[in-house]
């Protein structure tokens, strides 16, 4: 019998301007996936301060939003809440699917591409893991990162590359993802980037997402790897967005044309 979590999520974003909004527009990528052990019961998102203006899925399949900020906002609220039941699958999300093809997964991003010491860290794990299957190999990556990268919050930022995480040797889930994806693709294999909700052990609130990383082995498919936690991801995580890196599934992302401050808050309450 497969091993079913119910989880209830509420994702609360609010946008504080100092001025008026002249104009502005938010893509939200906040809708949870269905599919390879995941099912979506119910969702929704609201807006206050803004209009819905399209709904669609992206090329990576990706369930996307664009909203209109109302002209002379100063307070934004965006609510993306519901239920989802997910499979405990020990981390193997399974074969590729969708019409994003395997190779753009091995193409290297701006925020992954192989510097010197994403180099290295490749060069000494070929070496360390000779004769090792992929799967043995990736979870001695994965220890290997986290304990050359140490888990520190407000040290980096969306636009840190994991050449420069790995070189400070401090990040968060986002650096974690990013170095493995770098290193990974340095080795031949596709590797991408996942955005999503951790039910967190003894702890509902939240004050941000999760994010963590997948690589295509040939005997299994697509297989998750959260360094953050030392862990494949298990019947506690909600795959949202995929892509390439943190730009392609970013929960929101925007543009805005006028002067002023911006404050931006988060409000997460993942729950059973």
């Amino acid at each position: 019998m497969v091993d079913v979590t119910r989880l209830s999520i509420r994702h609360i974003t609010t946008y504080s301007y100092e001025n008026p909004v002249h104009y502005a527009l938010q893509k939200l990528r906040l809708t949870p996936r269905s599919g390879h052990g995941q099912s979506v019961v119910e969702w929704s998102s609201t807006v206050t301060g803004g209009c819905k203006q399209l709904a669609y899925d992206d090329p990576l399949m990706n369930h996307t939003e664009l909203v209109k900020v109302d002209r002379g906002a100063t307070h934004v609220e965006i609510v993306s809440e519901g239920v989802v039941d997910v499979e405990d699958r020990h981390g193997v999300v399974g074969q590729h699917s969708g019409f994003a093809p395997l190779w753009l997964y091995k193409t290297a991003t701006p925020l992954t591409a192989a510097g010197n010491n994403v180099r290295h860290l490749a060069a000494q794990l070929r070496q360390d893991t000779d004769g090792m299957d992929d799967l043995a190999r990736m979870h001695r990556l994965a220890a290997d990162i986290g304990a050359s990268v140490q888990y520190e919050i407000g040290q980096t930022n969306p636009d840190t590359t994991a050449e420069i995480a790995l070189t400070a040797g401090h990040g968060v889930c986002q650096d974690h993802a990013h170095v493995m994806i770098a290193v990974a693709r340095h080795l031949d294999y596709p590797a991408r980037y996942i955005s999503g909700y951790l039910l967190m052990d003894g702890q509902t609130g939240q004050d941000a997402s999760h994010a963590w990383c997948e690589i295509h082995l040939e005997t299994l498919g697509w297989v998750g790897f959260d360094v953050s936690n030392g862990i494949c991801p298990d019947g506690r995580y909600v795959r949202v967005a995929v892509g390439r890196d943190y730009g392609d599934a970013a929960p929101i992302v925007g543009i805005r044309q006028g002067d002023g401050a911006e404050a931006l808050t988060v409000s997460l309450q993942v729950q059973q």
